[in-house]
């Protein structure tokens, strides 16, 4: 079976050039002028390797290495990095941030070929490696599993909170870990003209307001119940001692850290480059794995308008245009109060 490979350059002559070289050596070849459209057809095509130009315009290479080393589909396929410029500062970059190879234009095809081929094989001896991982991850599930056994005694206190209940504001001292057993909450900040932006909605089986304590610091944010909502409070004492003291635990909330970061960053990507449309396509994808923690076939999503928009990051009125577009388009059905999603795949690939 061939091998894809994606080339990701804007000037032509380079992009035909390139793609007739990888062509005449027995690889399927797939091209994009800009970094936008390469990485749409890197998250819809999977390629074995991209091949990727630095300057361009709209999205350069580093915003696209960065766009798809955060998703777990595209997260580890091998990326080459082409440019012009041959200064230091470019090598280090790329390399720094994780990329497998850097060629710097003009350069001849057996460069190119030999390049290609050591990092395909290279990553071809890894998951080899990696077919045999299984008791490796059931293992990485039990340090979890084990950690919220400890965390989430039956011992600690339940409350029940009734919708749009606040549960800590900015300044305030942190006194409890957060885990949410039943419903929703969101977190936001304000901005100095009182705009609000939603930072986070947590659902059933996240922790949250972690942080602070583990900075000794106040909260920043501030949370409020979305819909009656049952939480777990685990007092501060206990999760810094289990966080000290439990390997488990520690492990446990390195990955939940590592993940909020990665999803913070690539919800920045998504306000920083995508289109209006992209980024309401985007919010709405979001939401709805947030309400599969609940219900893993939930298809409508129960939110307010206004908290649809500033968990996005767009005005009110924006959303709403956008939104009754993609009702024509028969991506989604709006309901009052209510959105359906009818067409989840194209919404997750819906074009820049």
């Amino acid at each position: 079976m061939k091998k894809k490979i994606l080339i990701i350059e804007d000037n032509l002559e380079v992009r035909e050039n390139t793609a007739e070289i990888l062509g005449l050596s027995n690889y399927e070849v797939l091209t994009a002028e800009n970094g936008k459209l390469g990485v749409e057809l890197a998250i819809n095509e999977i390629p074995d390797l991209i091949v990727c130009d630095i300057m361009m315009p709209v999205l350069d290479g580093y915003g696209v290495y960065h766009l798809l080393n955060k998703r777990k589909e595209t997260a580890a396929i091998p990326f080459i990095f082409l440019t012009a410029k041959s200064e230091k500062a470019d090598f280090r970059k790329g390399m720094e941030m994780g990329a497998d190879d850097y060629i710097t234009k003009p350069f001849d095809g057996i460069e190119l070929l030999n390049a290609i081929e050591v990092r395909l094989k290279k990553n071809d001896r890894i998951r080899e490696q990696l077919s045999g991982t299984e008791e490796l991850n059931q293992f990485i599930t039990d340090v979890r599993l084990s950690a919220k056994v400890e965390l989430l005694s039956d011992e600690r206190e339940v409350i029940t909170y009734q919708k749009k209940q606040a549960l800590y504001k900015p300044g305030q001292r942190p006194r409890a870990v957060f885990y949410v057993i039943k419903g929703k909450v969101k977190a936001w900040r304000t901005n100095d003209e009182g705009k609000e932006f939603i930072t986070n909605i947590y659902g059933a089986g996240d922790f949250f307001g972690y942080a602070p304590i583990l900075e000794d610091s106040n909260y920043t944010d501030e949370a409020e119940v979305l819909e009656a909502s049952e939480l777990m409070l685990i007092p501060k004492e206990d999760f810094i001692r289990f966080i000290s003291q439990d390997v488990h635990t520690a492990t446990t909330f390195i990955k939940i850290l590592s993940k909020s970061v990665a999803e913070k960053e690539e919800r920045l990507f998504n306000l920083a480059y995508n289109s209006l449309r992209k980024k309401v396509a985007y919010g709405l994808v979001q939401l709805l794995e947030k309400y599969r923690q609940q219900d893993p076939k939930a298809t409508v999503l129960n939110l307010s308008r206004e908290n649809m928009a500033q968990t996005i990051g767009i005005a009110t009125e924006s959303l709403i245009r956008t939104l009754a577009d993609f009702k024509d388009e028969k991506l989604i059905d709006i309901q009052p109060g209510k959105i359906g999603i009818l067409d989840e795949k194209k919404l997750r690939n819906l074009p820049f």
